[in-house]
């Protein structure tokens, strides 16, 4: 209809301190700006917990880590939304998530107890280049096999991880 009316201006962001003036001018109410400012670096919390105030708070500030995991589970291991149905293949799906995650934690400390200054995201990519040869001696047909170690990198990995090549 070319109007722009109330129903148009939602109330996230800024748009929360607009109002209409008529029909079609949009001005800044002040009155909700001042009153929004009051609660201007106040964050409030809402649980349904017993731990105390103090616990809640400690509890806040180590949501970074699980924000971290997230972010891990995305780009470093590559999970990807899958949608299932059946619950068994949901919490199988999870359970796949969730020790992927915890071996890549324990990859990461490992390598911070051998003083590795080798990140984690490379490590996985070293110890991908590494091949393994399967073959059967001729005569006994015993199988041996051996990993090809090209590089120091491939070499020192093997060495914190007490794999012998």
């Amino acid at each position: 209809t070319g109007k722009l009316g109330k129903q148009h201006i939602n109330n996230r962001g800024y748009n929360k301190f607009l109002k209409m003036k008529g029909e079609i001018e949009i001005v800044l109410d002040k009155e909700k700006v001042e009153a929004d400012q009051k609660w201007d670096g106040l964050k409030g919390f809402v649980t349904n917990t017993s731990l105390t105030m103090d616990e809640v708070m400690d509890n806040y500030k180590q949501l970074w880590n699980i924000e971290k995991a997230f972010r891990m589970s995305k780009s470093d291991l590559k999970f990807r939304p899958i949608f299932h149905r059946k619950k068994s293949r949901i919490e199988t799906h999870l359970c796949i998530a969730f020790c992927s995650y915890k071996l890549y934690k324990e990859l990461e400390r490992l390598l911070q107890e051998a003083k590795s200054r080798v990140s984690s995201e490379r490590a996985m990519q070293i110890l991908n280049s590494v091949y393994e040869i399967q073959a059967h001696l001729p005569e006994s047909k015993k199988p041996i096999r051996k990993l090809q170690v090209k590089t120091d990198e491939q070499s020192n990995l093997l060495d914190i991880f007490k794999i012998q090549f």
